[in-house]
Order: structure tokens, then sequence, then C-alpha cells
């Protein structure tokens, strides 16, 4: 590879790879350190090793290569064909919404909370019937009926002084109007 076809973007898939003309840089024997592992090899089996590291890294920089070539040829043939990010985008949350919906987690968790609703909703008719019940039976008692009774005589002295023409309410106890008793229930 020359150095004019480098690509210097740091996106790039060959960022980081030496260039051609770096790696035939001839390293002096006397500088690198030895790993135990090379210190068993001999010269010929080092150098063999060395030929086929820079065939397997020059294979890397090939690939990486065609890689970045197949990904332009099908961003390409999206552009063409309409496809966009986020039309891709919403096809995979519909397809993953869809595996949710079919999962026997979600099936179950479903199941659970339709059972749950089922229950509030009849312990809330059956609370709403038992106070439907005590608010009849309250409307039945006596201290209802005399509490009752009071409203309705309060009514009939302030509406029945309208009815009159007299805007007034009664004025005093002494004007000949019943005063309430002290003793009321409530």
């Amino acid at each position: 590879m020359d150095s004019a076809s480098q690509d210097i973007n740091l996106n790039s898939p060959n960022k980081g790879v030496l260039s051609d003309f770096m790696t035939d840089v001839p390293v002096d024997p006397g500088v690198v350190h030895r790993t135990p592992a090379v210190e068993g090899l001999t010269e010929v089996e080092e150098e063999e090793l060395r030929a086929e590291l820079a065939k397997v890294e020059e294979e890397i920089v090939t690939l990486r290569q065609v890689l970045a070539a197949k990904e332009r040829h099908c961003g390409e043939l999206k552009r063409r064909l309409g496809l966009s990010t986020l039309g891709e985008l919403k096809q995979n949350l519909s397809r993953s919404w869809h595996d949710v919906q079919v999962s026997t987690a979600y099936k179950k968790t479903q199941e659970t909370l339709s059972q749950a609703g089922q229950k509030t909703s009849a312990a809330l008719s059956t609370m709403s019937s038992a106070i439907s019940r005590k608010l009849g039976d309250m409307r039945n008692s006596a201290t209802f009926k005399s509490f009752e009774d009071r409203v309705g005589t309060i009514k009939s002295k302030v509406v029945g002084g309208r009815e009159n023409g007299s805007d007034n309410l009664p004025s005093s106890p002494g004007s000949g109007d019943q005063t309430l008793p002290d003793h009321a229930p409530f």
C-alpha cells in the first residue's frame, strides 16, 4: 500500500495500521528484548513467524478495506431504495415489541394483571354496594329523619319568608318565630 492512498481519517477502519514503508523498516536485533517464548526459536523459525505475521497483518488491512467498501455499497443500496436509519430503527423497534408480546413472560404478566384488574373491579363493586346499603339504612334511621325534619323546617322558614315577598330572614327569636333547641344531635 503506498502512502498516497493512505486513509488519514480517524474513523477509518485502517486507523492504527502501519503503512508498508513502516513495516519494512529493519529492526536492530540488539535493541529488541527477546521474550522467553522467542528464546527457544531458531533464526529460521523466527523469520518464518515474522513472515507469517506480516502476511496476517496484510490480510487484516485487506479485510478492513473490503469491509469499508461493502459498508459503502450497503449504504448506497439503502439510499437508492429509500431506506433510512429512522425507518430501520422503527422496524427494529416494531420487531422487538412483537418479540416481547409473544414472549411467555409478557403473556404471564398480562394474564396476572388482567386477573388483578378483575378482582379489583369486583372488590370495588362489592364496596360500592355496601356503601349504598349503609347510606340507605342511615337515611331510614331516626337520627337522619330528625335531621331531615329540622333542615326542612329551616328551609321553609327561609324560603317561606321570601315567597311572601319579604327578603328578610327572621330577625330575632322574640318576634314570634320558634327557636331551635340546643340539644341538636349534630
